[in-house]
């Protein structure tokens, strides 16, 4: 069963000088989510936030953190991101050498489990562990920086992903991040997803423009992007 169409706007895209304010902002523009990107330099080639920022905002909205730790290793940082305030955490299965047993580490600290999906990670990764994944994250640019062009073939991955997903009668989110535009969004909503993180496309023109931004991108239809 299709679950409504949510917004997790990017705190990448944020005003890093004002990022509470920015939170509540966005929070009270129609914001589903908050999506907030962890990078290590290593993981991926670039380097965000850690848990004390996160334990930060926390107090600035009563929305879901959407915390994606693109960071390797990654077991010896989950909890710390559990204890700061996140309510969903994604790991990739490529950030451990056991993604079954970092998925049972989110659960048993009260938290919803997410992965993410590299560009070339196929869909079969998560064959094992569908029965315990709250929320599925498909990337479509490679992670690690934002204003990225979208990946086309990735489309094709979402559609499987969805069948996969319904296949399994539970409420699992369909995510996807990475070139998400009023544009994009039509296409990854038509082949399934149900959750849409957008940085830019959510936070350009400041915060008198958030809630139009938001609104767009719920409400986007239409074909697919030109190939990359």
């Amino acid at each position: 069963m299709r679950r409504p169409v949510r917004i997790a706007p990017s705190i990448l895209a944020a005003d890093f000088a004002r990022l509470g304010e920015e939170v509540r902002a966005i929070a009270a523009a129609g914001a589903d989510y908050l999506h907030i990107d962890v990078m290590d330099g290593h993981f991926v080639p670039n380097i965000t936030i850690g848990p004390a920022v996160v334990k930060a905002l926390r107090p600035h909205s009563e929305l879901p953190f959407d915390v994606h730790l693109m960071i390797a290793p990654v077991d010896p940082y989950v909890a710390e991101f559990a204890a700061a305030g996140a309510d969903i955490i994604t790991v990739h299965q490529e950030a451990g050498p056991h993604l079954h047993r970092t998925l049972q580490l989110v659960k048993s600290l009260g938290k919803r489990a997410g992965v993410s999906l590299n560009p070339a990670t196929p869909a079969g990764a998560l064959d094992q562990v569908l029965d315990i994944v709250d929320l599925v994250l498909v990337m479509s640019v490679n992670p690690g920086f934002g204003g990225q062009s979208f990946i086309s073939s990735q489309l094709a991955k979402i559609a499987a992903l969805r069948a996969m997903i319904d296949s399994t009668g539970r409420a699992i989110d369909l995510e996807i991040d990475g070139g998400i535009n009023a544009e994009t969004a039509g296409a990854v909503i038509a082949v399934g997803a149900d959750v849409l993180v957008a940085g830019t496309a959510a936070f350009a023109g400041g915060a008198a423009h958030y809630a139009g931004n938001i609104r767009r991108l719920r409400e986007a239809r239409g074909a697919a992007p030109a190939a990359r």
